[in-house]
């Protein structure tokens, strides 16, 4: 079993930055990509970036160019630092580990103001 801990959500008016983190603990040897997705109400859940275990990263469309995702491997943990913050960017972001299964942590809410 893989346990996820996010945290760094928050509110934040539009143009701001947030920094998340998500912690990885319990059957983490081999774990080789982290990342983070999001989901708001009414909207299916979306990649916003994943990160390997050799720094390669990958974002969805929408946050490239303003969010950066970033790992430590001896932390066991990966950060999204998030600026130049929309509305649109408002929902629940999850940290995802595929490792056999895929799991998931509870989410931290971002929520954006105009």
């Amino acid at each position: 079993q893989v346990q996820l801990v996010e945290s760094g959500g928050g509110v934040v008016q539009a143009g701001g930055s947030l920094r998340l983190s998500c912690v990885a603990s319990g059957r983490i040897s081999g774990i080789f990509v982290m990342g983070w997705f999001r989901q708001a109400p009414g909207k299916q859940r979306e990649l916003v970036a994943t990160i390997t275990s050799g720094g390669i990263t990958n974002y969805g469309d929408s946050v490239k160019g303003r969010f950066t995702v970033s790992r430590d491997n001896a932390k066991n943990t990966v950060y999204l630092q998030m600026n130049s913050l929309k509305p649109e960017d408002t929902a629940v972001y999850l940290c995802n580990v595929p490792l056999g299964q895929s799991y998931w942590g509870r989410g931290t809410q971002v929520t954006v103001s105009s």
